[in-house]
């Protein structure tokens, strides 16, 4: 279990710009504030992934994500509402409510509240977070704090501690209006 003082110290650089690394249900993340562009666009470059091909948000609890719902479906609402807290990522219209640096040429978004206890605390300190698998592009994703030192010593800001979820596949990602699955957990 990490320590909150951990966790605000965390949240503190966050907001301040820094690029992280965190465990999460089934391998580690990199993660940094969404509306910050600069933060973004070096995870992107950290990681060697195009920004066209979007991002996910990860989140404490589905009100976090309450700017993105005005105008859904209910049946869409309690479709999210009933996999969350979990290992499901739905794709979501954005409404052009978000940035490009988040969506790529999508015209959906990646949303996940994580049941990660670490990563809800800190999502809880700072709002939704950019969440992307911790390896460089064609590389397995990390599932080890080494793996991810080894990846990304002197690029990353903080490497905050704790184990993963205990899952072993990626979440399942899924489209809102259909309910199809896009990728297998």
């Amino acid at each position: 279990m990490v320590s909150s003082w951990r966790v605000q110290q965390a949240a503190q650089d966050i907001r301040a710009g820094a690029v992280i690394a965190y465990p999460t249900e089934a391998v580690w993340g990199l993660g940094c504030d969404p509306w910050d562009e600069e933060a973004v666009y070096r995870l992107l470059a950290i990681k060697s992934r195009p920004v066209e091909k979007g991002l996910i948000l990860i989140a404490d609890n589905i009100r976090q994500f309450d700017f993105l719902f005005e105008d859904f479906p209910e049946l869409w609402l309690d479709r999210m509402a009933s996999t969350w807290p979990g290992p499901n990522t739905w794709l979501v219209p954005h409404q052009n409510l978000l940035p490009e640096w988040i969506t790529g040429i999508h015209e959906t978004v990646a949303l996940r509240v994580t049941d990660h206890p670490t990563v809800r605390e800190l999502c809880a300190l700072v709002g939704p977070l950019i969440s992307t698998s911790a390896n460089p592009a064609g590389r397995p994703a990390a599932r080890s704090r080494l793996r991810v030192e080894q990846y990304f010593r002197g690029q990353i800001d903080w490497v905050l501690g704790g184990s993963l979820g205990g899952r072993r596949n990626p979440s399942v990602i899924r489209d809102i209006a259909t309910a199809q699955i896009v990728r297998a957990g």
